[in-house]
């Protein structure tokens, strides 16, 4: 049978979600250990999109296969007993042969969260950046607005990046200010490595005044990553969710429902 799964986790003190040869502290590894117990057998699972070291995750979507009969349940209470207390395994579904939790995916959605305020956080420094300086967040919005749209997205790429392709389509940025605090949201066809954290690096000049909004069309035009901003910090970076066809059956976050049809759209072409 295959599975999927939702997973939880405060990517704090690992090094990421990818399995490593020369370190077990990988969110990926600590979850495969943990159902192997359940499936009295090696299991090895597949993510929707690997996240770096000090990355957290609302819901990443992994999945597995095996020959193990459990209730749904019962692979939740019975695997999170075998986790550590900041990995969380929230939902289980069997899925059809055909799922594949990377290649199925149609859409992905990430948060980023900045405390803005002249001091850092004694509660959430592992769970947001830090910015001292007053950050104007309408100015941010129109900066992020020449992103929309399908683009080649070569100028937020990092170097080591594997995508075959640069060129992905954003549905939605949409970032608004609570209090002291910030929070960027992107919905988008596919991310490239460090994308998201590479656009709030070069979001973050246009919000402080060091540069006009028209500038982040500039860096998009120019297809070149040395003349976009710095790599954001990772702790502020959230994978929020995945989108997947309606055929698979695998419930769909609000954020998702205004772009439901131009994704499933997309996702037949």
């Amino acid at each position: 049978m295959k599975f999927a799964l939702g997973i939880e986790y405060d990517g704090t003190r690992y090094h990421g979600w990818q399995r490593q040869k020369n370190t077990p502290l990988t969110v990926q590894q600590k979850v495969e250990k943990a159902l192997s117990v359940l499936a009295d057998h090696p299991v090895s699972v597949i993510c929707a999109g690997r996240t770096d070291a000090g990355v957290h995750a609302f819901e990443q979507v992994v999945h597995f296969e095996t020959n193990k009969q459990r209730q749904e349940h019962h692979w939740v209470l019975g695997t999170n007993a075998n986790l550590p207390a900041d990995i969380r395994i929230v939902w289980v579904k069997p899925v059809s042969e055909d799922f594949h939790a990377r290649y199925s995916a149609a859409a992905r959605y990430y948060r980023y969260k900045i405390l803005n305020r002249w001091v850092k956080s004694a509660l959430y420094q592992s769970h947001v950046s830090s910015t001292f300086q007053p950050l104007n967040e309408d100015l941010m919005q129109q900066g992020a607005n020449h992103l929309l749209g399908t683009h080649d997205f070569s100028s937020f790429r990092a170097g080591g990046c594997q995508a075959k392709s640069p060129i992905k389509h954003i549905h939605s940025i949409s970032i608004k200010r609570t209090d002291d605090k910030i929070s960027i949201d992107i919905i988008a066809s596919a991310f490239l490595h460090h994308m998201v954290r590479n656009i709030v690096g070069t979001l973050t000049p246009v919000g402080l005044g060091e540069k006009p909004t028209q500038w982040v069309a500039d860096v998009l035009a120019a297809k070149d990553r040395k003349v976009a901003g710095v790599t954001a910090a990772p702790n502020g970076l959230y994978f929020k969710g995945v989108y997947y066809p309606k055929k698979f059956g695998i419930s769909t976050l609000k954020a998702f429902e205004p772009y439901c049809d131009v994704i499933e759209m997309k996702s037949t072409v």
